[in-house]
């Protein structure tokens, strides 16, 4: 699953570029310089999924770039989007069931402020038939 979502850096009179996404009209920011809308970027694009997350709303896929700018949220954010997109339909009840743990427990795999660790994952994949695979980009 692809997490980088391409967003516009506009720059700005007086200096300084805005930073709109393209998927997410709600995630705006800006910078003093090209660097900094990008980090900025990445900050703001990791709130408003956590945000979108811990209120059960909707989270679109991302366009495809053509030729902009993208950012990806944080690590942990994107372990939740990987879970319960791997998750599907099967309940928390289920997974929980599957790791021989309690329902809290696995909830908190799927929470964008707790911090599971791999061991955590590689068990909840398998347990989703699915494998765990890192990459560092």
């Amino acid at each position: 699953m692809n997490f980088s979502y391409p967003y516009n850096a506009t720059p700005q009179e007086g200096g300084g570029f805005f930073v709109q996404f393209v998927d997410l009209e709600e995630a705006i920011t800006e910078g003093d310089t090209l660097d900094d809308a990008a980090f900025n970027a990445a900050e703001v694009l990791t709130g408003v999924l956590s945000y979108r997350l811990d209120h059960g709303q909707t989270i679109p896929s991302p366009s495809d770039p053509a030729g902009r700018a993208t950012a990806t949220p944080d690590a942990k954010t994107q372990a939740v989007m990987l879970l319960r997109d791997a998750r599907g339909d099967r309940s928390m009840a289920d997974l929980a069931r599957g790791l021989g743990t309690s329902w809290a427990a696995a909830q908190r795999l799927e929470d964008p402020h707790h911090w599971p660790s791999l061991k955590q994952l590689e068990r909840a994949a398998r347990v989703l038939g699915k494998r765990l695979v890192l990459s560092v980009e």
